[in-house]
């Protein structure tokens, strides 16, 4: 009987998105205290976060993006040419990133995913810790998200 009093529908629809998120929000900071918490503060917002180094030529040699919320840096995109690898490129985009978020937004920790082929050693060696693999995503390919603390310069 149920079934017959609703109608299930496909499609991208802009508003009913827009509903939904609204909707589970309010949802969630109802069952949240920490969200209530959170819920009007500064680290409410999601703010982009973006590191880039030019060569001598103004070619991107590397780039990270990435955003703030929550007190917690989430690292979304890191690259650098093929050309500049190794050179420590990566983990001073990274160190950068870091150091952003932690002294000027007041993030305490940092997450990032990476797949398997991609970088999870990377991170390891600076710091992040392993904190789920999912298997087959895609098919054939592990990923990895690994968070860090961020701990004030030494």
């Amino acid at each position: 009987m149920v079934g017959r009093m609703f109608r299930m529908e496909t499609g991208v629809d802009k508003e009913r998105l827009a509903a939904l998120r609204a909707r589970l929000s309010e949802t969630n900071t109802a069952a949240s205290p920490e969200l209530r918490a959170l819920r009007g503060t500064v680290d409410d917002q999601e703010v982009p976060l973006a590191v880039w180094v030019l060569d001598a030529s103004g070619a991107l040699a590397g780039g990270l993006a990435a955003h703030t919320w929550g007190r917690w840096l989430h690292v979304d995109h890191l690259w650098v040419d093929d050309h500049h690898r190794g050179t420590g490129l990566g983990a001073r985009l990274l160190a950068e990133a870091e150091r952003i978020a932690h002294e000027e937004r007041a993030c305490v920790n940092s997450r990032v995913e990476t797949w398997d082929f991609q970088a999870p050693g990377f991170y390891r060696s600076h710091g992040y810790e392993v904190v789920s693999v999912i298997p087959d995503y895609p098919e054939g390919v592990k990923e990895f998200t690994l968070t860090k603390r961020l701990l004030p310069p030494a």
